[in-house]
């Protein structure tokens, strides 16, 4: 289970984060929402350690990840696929998969068949560059690739932001195949409300830096809910 506590985080002097409370349960899909600007990548980058967690706790499993580096947090379990997907462009979809073997702690060389058959487009495509991939298939490849190391977490900045449609969908069957299989727990950051309420256990709403709202789909208040997400 992840578990944040008064987690207060930003850039240089700035503060974003302001005493962040959230849970993940295992084997959930919990989603954070909000206008862009409010702090959800902050979030997202704190937990992976590549902001400092200025306050307060940031607990996996009951281990204690404040002050951990990236490469601990990702060996402690932890997958991320960034906002901008930010796949190596020079590198071929096979090695791109590959790097994210580093991460497991197995000690296995080869990329788990069942990955790829969540993603079929990318076996075909193994001798290209990452660069010369779409959008939605970049992002399939960061994807997979966050996946090749087993993560317990997964950590998913807006993973349907910019790309077709049909790779939403593909998206979208993944998400809910991990999640029947109750092994991996995922935060999603996500501004789809239709996806959002076809996926979630729970939902967090963030506005300035702090939590506002939060609940399950069915239990929100959805004018509220609407009104935090308004532009």
């Amino acid at each position: 289970m992840l578990r944040l506590q008064n987690v207060e985080s930003g850039y240089g002097e700035s503060r974003v984060l302001r005493g962040v409370n959230l849970e993940v349960l295992p084997g959930q899909v919990t989603c954070l929402m909000g206008r862009n600007g409010v702090g959800k990548t902050t979030l997202m980058k704190t937990l992976m350690g590549l902001l400092r967690t200025r306050a307060g706790s940031v607990h996996w499993n009951g281990r204690e990840l404040a002050s951990l580096e990236p490469a601990k947090r990702a060996k402690a379990g932890i997958g991320y696929v960034p906002q901008g997907r930010e796949i190596f462009p020079q590198l071929t979809v096979k090695e791109n998969l590959l790097l994210g073997l580093e991460m497991s702690m197995s000690g296995v060389r080869t990329f788990p068949e069942d990955v790829l058959e969540m993603f079929p487009v990318l076996a075909s495509m193994y001798g290209r560059q990452g660069g010369d991939l779409s959008g939605g298939q970049q992002q399939q490849l960061a994807f997979a690739r966050a996946l090749a190391s087993r993560p317990g977490l997964l950590l998913l900045d807006e993973p349907t932001e910019g790309i077709q449609p049909s790779i939403v969908e593909d998206i979208r069957r993944v998400i809910l195949k991990l999640k029947a299989q109750g092994t991996i727990s995922i935060l999603l950051v996500e501004q789809s409300i239709d996806f959002v309420r076809s996926a979630a256990d729970y939902i967090y709403v963030m506005d300035k830096g702090v939590m506002t709202l939060q609940g399950t789909p069915h239990d929100l208040d959805m004018s509220q809910f609407e009104y935090h997400l308004s532009v």
